[in-house]
């Protein structure tokens, strides 16, 4: 008699997915150390986008243009250092990253999606 169907294959996928979705948001946190964690987390994002659920993906895209809309924010402070405003903008940038990642670990942790994962605000 062949084996029984493992019925929890689906909620597996799920519990893998939100451990990726943490992971990302860790990895963002310490990318304000490390630099290079940050980088790792949108890839790990862009990799499972496309083959998660509804709920994970709106995680998985949260993330992503959490990376790089955060760049641009960067890369523009970085550009108007010289004048005074890109302080500003590098603050601006660090107080709307950890924002967005808090709401975002504390929707992960409550099982919900991220409202408007495409926003350029907090979702």
């Amino acid at each position: 008699m062949p084996p029984a169907i493992d019925q929890t294959l689906p909620e597996q996928g799920t519990k893998n997915d939100w451990g990726y979705a943490l992971a990302v948001y860790i990895l963002y946190l310490l990318g304000f150390v490390t630099v290079i964690t940050a980088l790792i987390g949108v890839i790990i994002a862009s990799v499972k986008t496309s083959s998660s659920g509804e709920l994970m993906r709106s995680h998985f895209q949260f993330q992503v243009h959490t990376f790089w809309i955060g760049l641009l924010y960067f890369a523009a402070g970085s550009a108007l250092l010289f004048f005074y405003i890109g302080a500003i903008i590098w603050l601006w940038w660090t107080i709307w990253t950890l924002i967005r990642v808090l709401k975002g670990m504390i929707l992960l942790n409550d099982g919900r999606p991220i409202g408007s994962p495409t926003s350029w605000l907090f979702g």
